[in-house]
């Protein structure tokens, strides 16, 4: 039902027809990662539920950070591939706006399957709720989705669960989509084009177990711009990263150590060559190893994370205090 303030007659006309709210679970965020676990609740006009679907997904290779979205490769050992999910997955999507937490990732994840998979994602928009929030002024504390969520009070009950994730959004949606019809405002739509780029790379172990550096892939590092953020100090394993936090690598990693750290600045973090007391947090998948770094990092009390927990911090940084 619409809000009282907001009827049939006075909706706008330049609004979509219907959207589907989406959240993936991944191995991680390389090109070549894949989806463990697809959700989809599809909305009428209004942003009322039409209904929901949601399925597990065999990645073909580790599951990456099964300590965040709790799916094991046994659990997925008998889960339907891709291939085998994409037509149910392009009936829930068809004719309707992509809407996701952090758009642009959940459609680069599901573009490059369905790239695999020799289809096309029948998706020619997207609307991403974090710049919805963004429009709409939203008094956020932070642009995470349980932020999003207490905000419009839904109750989040199994975070980085595809199902639960999708739920919460598509409840925290709803409120967010009337507010902009009677506001007047403009939906932050952006074009979704189908990729034809992706990586058919084999089966890999436990991330960090083989070198992005083959050879003759050294490059010489850049020149980056300063960060225009303080640094807040050092990362809690509790807290989501902060805007201007000191982030250092060491060691190999899966995802190209330049593409890791554009992510990085990216995100409004300062990527720093060596590491000091000021120094944020380390990012590395051999925390055991003698390298300088990491010798530092222990003797400064440095907090230590690998990239597959690194790549799902990147996913929702928090903005840096006013």
């Amino acid at each position: 039902m619409l809000d009282d303030r907001t009827t049939a007659a006075t909706w706008p006309a330049a609004y979509p027809q219907g959207y589907a709210v989406v959240d993936v679970e991944t191995t991680g965020l390389a090109r070549d990662d894949r989806i463990v676990s697809a959700a989809v609740y599809r909305l009428d006009a209004q942003g009322d539920v039409e209904d929901h679907w949601y399925t597990l997904v065999n990645p073909e290779r580790d599951p990456g950070p099964v300590w965040i979205h709790g799916l094991t490769s046994d659990v997925l050992e008998g889960a339907p591939l891709f291939a085998q999910i994409a037509e149910e997955f392009s009936a829930r999507l068809d004719g309707r706006v992509l809407v996701a937490h952090n758009a642009m990732f959940d459609w680069q994840m599901i573009a490059r399957e369905y790239a695999r998979a020799e289809r096309t994602a029948p998706v020619r928009q997207r609307l991403c709720t974090i710049a919805l929030a963004k429009e709409l002024a939203l008094p956020l504390p932070n642009h995470k989705l349980s932020s999003l969520a207490a905000h419009f009070g839904v109750q989040q009950q199994r975070a980085h669960d595809a199902l639960d994730d999708a739920r919460v959004l598509a409840e925290a949606f709803r409120p967010s989509l009337h507010a902009a019809a009677e506001r007047g405002v403009r939906l932050p739509l952006l074009e979704c084009r189908p990729l034809t780029e992706w990586a058919a790379s084999p089966a890999r172990p436990l991330i960090g177990r083989q070198s992005s550096y083959g050879a003759g892939s050294w490059r010489p590092s850049r020149k980056r711009p300063a960060c225009p953020y303080p640094n807040p100090g050092r990362y809690e394993s509790d807290k989501p990263l902060k805007q201007g936090m000191r982030v250092a690598f060491s060691g190999d990693t899966s995802v190209d150590r330049e593409l890791l750290e554009d992510r990085t600045v990216e995100a409004g973090l300062h990527v720093a060559t060596s590491v000091s007391r000021l120094t944020s947090l380390l990012v590395t998948n051999d925390p055991d190893s003698a390298t300088s770094k990491t010798v530092k990092a222990k003797a400064f009390g440095t907090p230590i994370v690998d990239e597959a927990a690194y790549a799902h911090l990147l996913r929702d940084v928090a903005p840096a205090d006013g």
